[in-house]
Order: structure tokens, then C-alpha cells, then sequence
């Protein structure tokens, strides 16, 4: 029974430790808009636009809804993971950055990667030459030749984004425990 309840608070603490970690990065891509003088929330624009959403009003908020639900459930897998393999479990700062981090890593070798390879970028391409609207032409626009930047970029930000998470996850479960 006890190392059921002990599951649950891990498994909450490392999806709760996702959300916040996933905000935190959501406001950093936020002050990005701000320094390269693009529409506020260009990033998560092009995340809803490559899905379809091509509304300004609309495709900025499907974007980072879809950010922090990725960062949550990254969490959440962590936690999961760190359930069947004690291991992963983010105990204290050291280990829960280093776990954080490699968890960072693989989310975007695994999600982040193919899809800013397989689906984003062509929509991007596809957008220079018959957007759907002034808005996606204008973003994609932007974004023209930026690809290895975006690459190198966002990896440096997913290892920002496990830190935060294991710090996060670490504290959590070091102060349940």
C-alpha cells in the first residue's frame, strides 16, 4: 500500500513539475517574439498553422495549449518511468537535473526533431508559396532559412526545459520524502 501512495505522489510531482517547467519555457519563446520583433506568440502560431489552424486569433493558443500539454505529459512519462525504474527518480537537485535533462533530450530527439522535420517545415516551405492567409504567409516568411537555427536553438531550450523539471521534480519528492 505504501509504495502505491509513494507512485502517486511521484507520478504527480513529475507531471506537476512538466506543466511548470513547460510554462516557464512557454515565456522564454514569448520574450523571443519580443527581441526579433515578431507577432506575440509567432512560435506556437506556427505549431497551430502547421496543424491547420491558420486564424490569428486562433493558431498562437492551439500552439501553446499543445506546448503545455507536451511538457506535462513529458513529465508524466518521467514520472511513470521513474515508477518501473527507481533510477529515474528525480531525488534531490543533482539527480533530478540530470535526470531532467536527459528527459529533455530525448523529447526533442524523439517529438521535437521529426516533427519540426516532417511536418512543420514542409508546411513552412509549403506556406511560402500558397499560404492560406497574409498571417501564415508572413510567419513563414520569417521563418525561411531559420531551420538549423530553430534545430540548434530549441535543443539548448528542451535542455532548459528538463532542468527546470528536474529541479522541479527533485525538490517535490525530496521534500515528500
Amino acid at each position: 500500500m505504501e509504495t502505491e501512495k509513494c507512485s502517486r505522489y511521484l507520478l504527480a510531482y513529475c507531471t506537476l513539475a512538466g506543466l511548470l517547467a513547460s510554462i516557464v519555457i512557454s515565456g522564454l519563446l514569448f520574450s523571443l517574439d519580443f527581441v526579433s520583433k515578431t507577432p506575440f506568440g509567432t512560435f506556437f502560431a506556427v505549431i497551430g498553422s502547421s496543424l491547420g489552424y491558420y486564424d490569428s486569433n486562433t493558431s498562437p493558443y492551439i500552439g501553446l495549449l499543445l506546448h503545455f500539454a507536451t511538457g506535462t505529459v513529458a513529465g508524466n512519462l518521467l514520472g511513470q518511468g521513474a515508477i518501473f525504474w527507481k533510477k529515474l527518480i528525480p531525488f534531490g537537485f543533482k539527480r533530478g537535473t540530470i535526470v531532467g535533462i536527459i528527459t529533455g533530450i530525448l523529447l526533442w530527439l524523439v517529438l521535437f526533431l521529426p516533427l519540426t522535420t516532417y511536418v512543420i517545415q514542409p508546411k513552412l516551405n509549403m506556406f511560402n508559396y500558397s499560404a492560406p492567409n497574409q498571417y501564415i504567409f508572413v510567419i513563414a516568411q520569417h521563418f525561411q532559412g531559420l531551420y538549423s537555427v530553430v534545430l540548434i536553438g530549441s535543443f539548448f531550450f528542451h535542455i532548459i526545459y528538463g532542468i527546470i523539471l528536474g529541479l522541479i521534480a527533485g525538490r517535490l519528492v525530496e521534500l515528500k520524502h
